[in-house]
Parts: structure tokens; sequence; C-alpha cells
């Protein structure tokens, strides 16, 4: 749910006008990317949604660039522009639920470095979570149809 996160060596790289060969797939699949494909190939759903101010960040335009990834290892990705979110109670939190029994919550600094993740079963939280969830997947763009 942020416009921007602590830089790291891709974005750099990224800004510096280096661009991903997609065609060579071993330089840019990760570990995280396995991780992802064999969710998928058991039958497991794994959505994210990203919640984003318009005109968007230099590190959205980045993000967005690199989801591709994502999408080629099996997840659904949808955006919503902030704009169209106002009447939905968000948690204030990035967040990753899973089966509606964990959430792991991200704490980020004001700089966008990660401080802390927390998991947590509260179910308040986890009923919140999973409400805010669907509410934004509800109204959010496909990726391969959000334009930029």
């Amino acid at each position: 749910m942020r416009d921007s996160y602590a830089s790291n060596p891709q974005f750099e790289a990224w800004r510096r006008g280096e661009r991903i060969d997609w065609d060579a797939r071993a330089s840019w699949w990760r570990p995280f990317h396995d991780h992802i494909a064999r969710a998928i190939a058991r039958g497991v759903s794994v959505r994210r949604a990203r919640v984003v101010s318009e005109p968007v960040s230099e590190y959205i335009r980045w993000e967005h660039y690199v989801t591709r990834a994502n999408v080629e290892a099996g997840e659904e990705v949808r955006w919503l522009p902030r704009r169209n979110a106002s009447d939905l109670a968000l948690p204030g939190n990035d967040f990753w639920l899973f089966d509606g029994r964990l959430a792991r919550l991200h704490h980020f600094s004001g700089e966008g470095e990660v401080v802390e993740d927390e998991l947590t079963t509260d179910a308040g939280v986890l009923g919140l979570c999973a409400t805010a969830f669907e509410a934004v997947w509800q109204r959010a763009v496909p990726h391969e149809k959000y334009e930029l």
C-alpha cells in the first residue's frame, strides 16, 4: 500500500535504464518464483493487490514493470488507484494473508525499510485483512489491463 519502498539494486538498475531480458528466464527467476509456481501447481491461489496513488511514483512504475515475473510464476495481480479506495477500511500495514488463518504484517520505517514482520492469528486482524483484501480485489484492475 506504499508508493515507495527502500531502494534496492534491481530498482537502481532499472533507474539507470537497464531492462530485464524476459527471454532469459534464468536471469530473473528467483527462489520466490519457484515457491509461487509450486503452490500454484498444488492448486493454491496466490493473489496480490496493490493500492497505488496516481500519477504513480517512479518506484511503482518499476514495480509494475517487474510484476511480469510474479504473473509468470502464477500470481494473479491487480492494481487499485488509491482514489478508488477512500471508502474502504484498510489495515495500516502491508500484509500477506494465508488461508484466512495467519497474517504476516510488514512494518516499515518512513523511508520504506522493513523494521519488523509480525505474524498474527488474531481473529480481528485476520477478519479486517480478509475483508479489506476482498474489497480491494473486487475494485482493482487486473495487471494486464492496468495502464500507468
